[in-house]
């Protein structure tokens, strides 16, 4: 059980929400909800923690690692609360959620780190790797999303580490993104124009 003194020095640990994610590329809805979450919770930071290739997936459609860094430090240029972390590049894979936390803890001791989550992945939870410790040490922030005809799993929305936060549901695909590229159609309107530009110039998805 904690002491008073434990809750104290936890409250005094700056607050960081992590955002995993492939980024490829990142666009506009990350940005919106990663700065919906950022004004309407305690998170001090919010880090998008860039996924790195993984080695049994096919690697056709997705960027190098650092191409896809790039692009999110290019998107949250202006957001001074916002990060672009590359953690995961140099942990073994693939790369599990609770050992990526327990790495930046140890890193981070005066850090107290969140998990982002979307509320469709709530019904797979017990699946993830050490599930139990990640409950017990960090908070989950939840955001909604449409669901089809999977039913919402709400028995974890009654758990005392996770947060359902009211973010605007924003269902921009960045599959279709990828998608639209390709048949050369315009995306400028869902990327941050940084990353419009840096895709412009180059060969990328096409």
């Amino acid at each position: 059980m904690k002491s008073k003194n434990d809750y104290s020095i936890l409250e005094k640990r700056k607050k960081i929400g992590l955002f995993f994610g492939s980024f490829n590329p990142i666009h506009i809805g990350h940005l919106i909800l990663g700065n919906y979450i950022l004004e309407n919770s305690d998170m001090e930071e919010l880090w998008f923690v860039v996924s790195p290739q993984n080695p049994f997936k096919d690697k056709k459609s997705l960027l190098k690692d650092h191409n896809r860094l790039d692009m999110v430090q290019l998107a949250i240029k202006s957001y001074p609360k916002m990060r672009a972390s590359n953690v995961e590049f140099s942990l073994p894979t693939p790369s599990y959620t609770i050992d990526t936390l327990t790495y930046l803890q140890e890193k981070y001791p005066d850090y107290s780190f969140s998990l982002i989550m979307g509320e469709d992945n709530l019904g797979s939870l017990h699946k993830w790797k050490n599930y139990e410790l990640l409950l017990k040490n960090h908070q989950i922030i939840v955001y909604p999303r449409i669901f089809g005809e999977d039913k919402k799993d709400t028995d974890y929305l009654q758990h005392e580490s996770i947060s359902l936060i009211k973010a605007p549901v924003i269902e921009l695909s960045a599959t279709e993104i990828r998608n639209m590229i390709k048949e050369g159609k315009n995306v400028r309107p869902m990327l941050p124009p940084e990353v419009f530009e840096y895709l412009d110039g180059s060969s990328f998805y096409k």
